[in-house]
């Protein structure tokens, strides 16, 4: 069985963003990008199976600039994936234009199971492997933080409002990963340069024909409110009239 991971390049979490002067959105200037966090984990849990011997190649894809090939698609190859797919795009695309060209890599590919992290930390949609599964029309298990594949079937335990439930789909299936699936391994000096080796392929968006013109345009994109020094009070009196004034209490 063959497993496709989608990854996207993301700000590095350990560095604090900064917006533009302008507020158009965030300055990406001589930062340090790294791979999503979320998708570290699909990689590891596809890397797993094949260890196990549940899949015989993983593929890892992203749509994004020239620049991922050598930072993201690099760690992915240095982590086990065995081969990389870059889809070229100066422009960021959104989800439903990503969710589009992976439903094509899938056509081309045809995976078993496609695992992806459940978002991506820079823009929090949680939307992508959603709409993958809507458009090839296969089951999905979202948020998943156990995953055990057997023959034609993948269970995928997921963490919902009430605790956790089990799913069982029919292979090929979407997974998207949480935090709690498994702790993904370090890319190590000697990996990194065995994954140099390994083959990429690269594409462009007009290679497969789809229109990814943004829906969504941002108006304005600002720093948060800084928080406001607490307040002692002498009495549970005094808190409850406070907690009036603000509305909270009634």
């Amino acid at each position: 069985m063959k497993v496709l991971v989608p990854v996207k390049r993301v700000l590095d979490y350990n560095v604090k963003p900064r917006v533009k002067a302008d507020g158009s959105g965030i300055d990406l200037a001589n930062l340090k990008m790294s791979l999503n966090p979320f998708d570290e984990i699909a990689i590891e849990e596809a890397v797993r199976l094949k260890e196990k011997g549940t899949a015989t190649e993983v593929v890892v894809v992203t749509v994004g600039v020239p620049k991922a090939e050598t930072d993201v698609l690099l760690t992915a190859r240095a982590m086990g994936a065995d081969r990389a797919i870059l889809i070229q795009s100066e422009e960021e695309v959104e989800p439903l234009g990503v969710a589009k060209l992976l439903a094509k890599v899938v056509e081309e590919e045809a995976p078993g199971l496609v695992i992806l992290g459940k978002q991506a930390i820079d823009d929090d949609s949680n939307q992508t492997g959603q709409m993958l599964a809507a458009l090839l029309n296969w089951p999905q298990g979202t948020f998943a933080s156990k995953v055990e594949a057997d023959g034609e079937r993948v269970k995928v335990t997921r963490e919902v409002d009430g605790g956790l439930e089990t799913v069982d789909l029919k292979l090929p299936a979407i997974v998207t990963t949480d935090l709690r699936l498994n702790e993904p391994r370090y890319a190590t000096l000697p990996n990194i340069m065995k994954a140099k080796s390994k083959p990429v392929a690269k594409k462009t968006v007009a290679d497969y024909g789809i229109d990814v013109a943004p829906r969504i345009k941002t108006l304005k994109v600002a720093e948060p409110g800084k928080r406001q020094a607490g307040v002692k009070v002498g009495s549970v009196d005094e808190l409850v009239e406070r907690l009036k004034g603000m509305g909270v209490a009634k």
